[in-house]
């Protein structure tokens, strides 16, 4: 006999639909935001909680209004309550993500604000095992499969930004450093009368995780006197 959802969670919910159903979202917003929390990133475990609860209580409100709508016009006009919220998260979204020359990291916090949404919305209407099967492969795909990610071979980006003598011009870093397949200078910043910083924007292959940025930091640090450097992978 197939488990017939809409009866275990009702369009017309009780207090205990609503409660499991919050409860559900503050569990997969916990679960995913937990990752992005360790990462450091702008949407951490509170920003994931409340992006999902939003979307679920909008959910909520929407069942319940559609059990007072008299119309078919009606009932149409209240779904676009829940999916104006998935839009406006959009916005949200696009704070998260930080462009950098031609470089864009934030992008898998951004979607995950917008998955964590679409859960939330599941959650909401009373599917719960369409959004906790969501959360489980989100998941999956935030951790486990950002591991495999680091071992594929591919192009990775960072920034560097070295110390030299006014009169010492503008190197070729990629020269110095065999391990770069890119340099582009970008920026110079005068410190004082005799010392300047130069900007390079940097790109390497990356075959199994080697070189790593520390190993390209190293061979960089071997010829020049670094003042700063960053790793920007992209996407995160």
């Amino acid at each position: 006999m197939e488990l017939d959802l809409i009866d275990l969670m009702p369009i017309t919910p009780s207090w205990t639909d609503i409660a499991i159903r919050l409860a559900a979202t503050i569990i997969a917003g916990a679960f995913i935001g937990l990752d992005r929390e360790r990462g450091g990133h702008v949407a951490g475990l509170r920003t994931t909680i409340l992006v999902g609860l939003a979307a679920c209580l909008s959910m909520i409100q929407a069942n319940i209004l559609l059990a007072t709508s008299q119309s078919v016009n009606g009932s149409m006009d209240i779904l676009r309550f829940p999916l104006g919220v998935l839009t406006g998260v959009g916005f949200i979204g696009g704070g998260a993500i930080l462009k950098r020359g031609d470089i864009a990291t934030g992008v898998t916090t951004a979607a995950t604000l917008w998955l964590i949404t679409a859960i939330g919305l599941c959650f909401g209407g009373g599917q719960i095992a369409v959004g906790s099967i969501v959360t489980v492969l989100a998941v999956l795909i935030l951790s486990p499969l950002k591991q495999v990610d680091r071992w594929i071979s591919g192009q990775q980006k960072g920034m560097v930004a070295i110390r030299l003598p006014v009169e010492a011009g503008i190197p070729d870093i990629k020269k110095a450093a065999i391990e770069l397949s890119e340099a582009t200078f970008t920026e110079l910043r005068d410190s004082d009368e005799a010392y300047r910083e130069l900007i390079y924007e940097i790109r390497w292959t990356s075959v199994q995780g080697i070189p790593g940025a520390d190993q390209i930091a190293a061979s960089l640090e071997t010829n020049f006197r670094v003042t700063r450097f960053e790793h920007r992978t992209t996407g995160a």
